[in-house]
C-alpha cells in the first residue's frame, strides 16, 4: 500500500536531491523537539501535579548548564540550516555560462515559451535531458508563478519586469509545470508539460519545428526575429555600430556598465534594456540628447524579448549589424 502513495514529486533535477535534503532535514528536527517537548510536558504534569489543597511546591534554583544548553543548541541548528540552505540558494540562483535561453511570457491564462533557435510553444516546453536551462519571464497582465514541482524551481514572473529560474533535467520525460499564484478565473487551468528528451531526440524535434508556421518561419531564431523587428522599427538609423550614430552603439553593451547623464552607472542587463525601449527618457547615456521616442504600446512583450535577444547576440565582429533601442 505504502509504495503506491508518494511521498515528494521526482527528483528530476540538479538541485532537487539538496532541496529535498534539507526539506527532510528540518522536517526531523521539527519532529524531533516537537516529540521531546510534549513528553517533557506530559511528564511535569504527572510528575509535578498537585496532590492535595495544602501542598505547596518547593522553589526551583535556576540551572546555568540547562540555560545555555537550550540556547546553544537551537542557535547551532539555525547556523546549520543558514549555512546550508544560503550554499543551495545562491547555488540554484546563478546559471551556468553555458545555459540555453528560453523566453517566457505569462498572460491569463497561459504560458508562450520561446526557444532561441526559433520554435514557440503554448503551455508546453521542449527541453535536452543533462543540458542547463535558463528560463528569463515576465507578464502581460498580472502576477502569476512559474513552479516545475519535479525540479524544485518556482518564481514569480512580474508585469514590467524579467525575473529569471535555470534548472538542469537528470531524467527523461514528461513534468508538469504550474502558475502557483492565483491570477484570476482560470488560474487552475493555467498549466503545462515538460518535456525531457535526449539531445538527438531534441534535435529532431527541433527540426520539425511547429506544424502551423511555414519552413522559413520555423528557421527564424528569435535574434533574427529581434534583428528583423530592429530594422523596421527604424532602430539603425540612430544606433550605430561604430558609435557615430544619434544613439550609442549597441555592440557589446549587454552586461557592461553604463554611464548616465544623471552620473549614475547601471549594467545594462534584460531590465535595463527593457526599460531602454519602453521608457528611453528615464534613463539617458551619458553624452546623449533624451531625444529616442518611446515604444510603450507599439511592441509586445514577446517584441521586446526579440529585441533583447537580438542585442545581447551582437558582437565586436558585426560591425554591418546594429544594435537595439537604447537612450
Amino acid at each position: 500500500m505504502w509504495p503506491k502513495i508518494p511521498f515528494q514529486p521526482d527528483q528530476a533535477s540538479t538541485v532537487a536531491r539538496d532541496v529535498d535534503q534539507i526539506y527532510l532535514f528540518l522536517t526531523g528536527v521539527t519532529v524531533f523537539f516537537s516529540v521531546i517537548i510534549f513528553a517533557a510536558i506530559f511528564y511535569f504534569v504527572v510528575k509535578y501535579r498537585r496532590r492535595s489543597e495544602h501542598e505547596k511546591p518547593p522553589e526551583i534554583e535556576g540551572s546555568l548548564t540547562l540555560e545555555v544548553t537550550w540556547t546553544v543548541v537551537p542557535a547551532l541548528i539555525t547556523v546549520v540550516v543558514f549555512v546550508w540552505s544560503s550554499s543551495v540558494y545562491f547555488h540554484n540562483a546563478r546559471p551556468p555560462r553555458s545555459s540555453m535561453e528560453i523566453f517566457a511570457i505569462g498572460k491569463q491564462w497561459m504560458w508562450q515559451l520561446q526557444h532561441p533557435e526559433g520554435p514557440r510553444e503554448i503551455n508546453e516546453l521542449h527541453v535536452p535531458v543533462n543540458v542547463p536551462i535558463q528560463i528569463t519571464m515576465t507578464s502581460e497582465d498580472v502576477i502569476h508563478d512559474f513552479y516545475i514541482p519535479a525540479f524544485r524551481v518556482k518564481k514569480d514572473v512580474l508585469p514590467g519586469r524579467y525575473t529569471s529560474i535555470w534548472f538542469q533535467a537528470t531524467k527523461t520525460g514528461e513534468y508538469h509545470f504550474f502558475c502557483a499564484q492565483y491570477c484570476g478565473a482560470e488560474h487552475a487551468g493555467m498549466i503545462g508539460r515538460v518535456h525531457v528528451m535526449e539531445p538527438a531526440d531534441y534535435a529532431a524535434w527541433l527540426a520539425g519545428g511547429n506544424r502551423g508556421e511555414t519552413m522559413e518561419k520555423r528557421a527564424e531564431t528569435i535574434e533574427k526575429r529581434g534583428e528583423n523587428l530592429f530594422t523596421r522599427l527604424g532602430c539603425n538609423m540612430c544606433h550605430a555600430p561604430d558609435g557615430k550614430g544619434r544613439g550609442p552603439s549597441l555592440v557589446k553593451v549587454f552586461g557592461k556598465r553604463v554611464k548616465l547623464n544623471n552620473g549614475r552607472t547601471v549594467t545594462a542587463d534584460e531590465a535595463y534594456l527593457r526599460a531602454s525601449i519602453l521608457t528611453p527618457y528615464k534613463e539617458v547615456v551619458a553624452g546623449y540628447a533624451p531625444q529616442m521616442p518611446t515604444f510603450q504600446g507599439q511592441v509586445s512583450e514577446e517584441q521586446v524579448l526579440q529585441l533583447i535577444a537580438y542585442i545581447k547576440s551582437l558582437g565586436a565582429e558585426q560591425q554591418s549589424s546594429t544594435g537595439s533601442k537604447q537612450p
